[in-house]
């Protein structure tokens, strides 16, 4: 169920694992239990933090919400390492995203499939 926008600093949060949700090249919504970002949020910033490192011979990860890589451009197994990652929008104005649609984070995976790693995004939108 999609969260009411209140004005408050509110969480998303989802979860992508190679054991769970497969490697393949595909474009999908990323395994959240907090449903689509609602129209007219702001997405203010977030982090990816890595559990698993991320394994692929030159396949690439991309995140997406509003746009294309606008939550994180195409990343190749070098930049998905055990770790927390920084995404796009870094809590500014410039990197701020709005919702035009209520949307689901998608997980574009590239150029060739994953064959491990589990990573956890969270982001922060009013």
């Amino acid at each position: 169920m999609p969260k009411l926008l209140t004005g408050v600093i509110q969480k998303w949060r989802g979860n992508w694992d190679f054991a769970v949700d497969g490697g393949g090249v595909a474009t999908t919504n990323v395994r959240t239990l907090d449903g689509p970002i609602p129209n007219g949020a702001i997405i203010l910033g977030g982090i990816l933090d890595v559990t698993v490192a991320a394994l692929s011979a030159t396949g690439t990860q991309q995140l997406n919400s509003e746009a294309a890589a606008d939550v994180m451009a195409a990343t190749a197994q070098a930049g998905l390492t055990i770790g927390r990652k920084a995404v796009i929008p870094a809590f500014s104005a410039a990197t701020s995203l709005k919702m035009t649609a209520e949307r689901n984070v998608q997980l574009v995976i590239a150029t060739a499939a994953f064959t491990a790693g589990a990573w956890a995004l969270t982001l922060f939108y009013l």
